[in-house]
């Protein structure tokens, strides 16, 4: 099948395009390269995925310029349409809410839009578990409320949500929403936590730990990721969500601890005051992912860390 992947040079991205290109199938990633993160770590993704020698193309493009999204739905037959690319991260969005909602909300309503008017009929696209808020029951699932989201990218993610329940109902178009729940491994963007303690601790240099260490996250390895999200394009849902995590929570402290494990390195640690948007703990029920995706995923993350450290040493030094 072709695949149109948006963020298909990023680090979630660039794993779902190896994946589809190893079962088979015809690859088009779509990406801005902008400059939240170094953009040659992305031409890097991108030569990884092209010394494969499979039918793989890369076009370069915002999901903002609706006529640019047109004309490659137009040049292209794309079979599914897998949406990765968004302004990522709770704590950038707060210093620049206009722009998540720019890119989030309107880049994603005018990739539906591209997908309506070309008859694509499947679309599977990323949500956060960011929109779960401030949630007191946990572990989170899929049905519960969601309406306390508390920061812009949060609500972003809620907003595309709700853009892909219409576009179903109006349109009848199969849609698939995945909660992904910090997700970790090779390729990881460096301002993510893992990544950015990995290379600090390594340097010497102190770590930025905000509160106590006593908050939790559901750390998720990337194969895992990637196995949900293939389940996702193998069966239709007229409209639903699902969690991707680990359904494991991990105290930050615990985490530092696995890292320094993994590099025999002590942390200097630079503690600072909680920020505003950060939740005190996430958690995925993934009940409803193994039943209906048959996702079971593999990597705790007492492996997962040193995975991810012997591919840092491998490739950033």
């Amino acid at each position: 099948m072709n695949f149109l992947v948006t963020g298909g040079a990023g680090f979630i991205g660039s794993h779902v395009c190896e994946r589809l290109l190893h079962d088979g199938h015809s690859v088009w990633a779509f990406d801005e390269l902008n400059d939240f993160y170094d953009p040659q770590l992305k031409r890097a993704n991108i030569r990884t995925l092209q010394a494969l020698a499979k039918p793989f193309e890369f076009v370069q493009g915002d999901i903002c310029a609706a006529r640019a999204v047109g004309e490659l739905f137009a040049a292209v037959k794309f079979d599914q349409v897998i949406h990765l690319a968004a302004r990522a991260g709770v704590r950038p969005s707060l210093e620049h809410p206009a722009l998540y909602q720019r890119v989030n909300v309107e880049g994603t309503v005018n990739l539906l839009e591209a997908a309506r008017q070309h008859g694509v009929k499947k679309l599977t696209l990323a949500s956060s578990s960011s929109v779960y808020g401030v949630n007191a029951k946990v572990p989170f699932s899929e049905s519960d409320p969601i309406f306390s989201a508390i920061s812009p990218y949060a609500a972003s993610k809620l907003a595309c949500e709700a853009l892909g329940h219409t576009y179903h109902h109006v349109y009848k178009m199969d849609v698939a929403m995945l909660r992904f729940f910090t997700v970790y491994g090779p390729r990881q963007r460096p301002d993510l936590a893992i990544s950015k303690f990995t290379s600090l601790i390594e340097a010497g240099k102190p770590i930025p730990v905000f509160g106590d260490g006593s908050t939790a996250r559901d750390h998720t390895y990337i194969s895992d990721i990637v196995d949900g999200v293939m389940a996702c394009t193998k069966k239709e849902f007229g409209y639903n969500i699902f969690n991707l995590g680990e359904s494991q929570t991990v105290k930050l402290a615990d985490l530092i601890a696995l890292i320094e494990s993994a590099l025999g390195k002590k942390a200097v640690i630079n503690r600072l005051p909680l920020q505003a948007g950060d939740v005190p703990i996430t958690f995925a029920d993934i009940s409803k992912a193994r039943a209906q995706l048959g996702y079971h995923p593999q990597v705790k993350v007492e492996k997962g860390i040193p995975l991810f450290v012997d591919w840092f040493r491998k490739n950033r030094q």
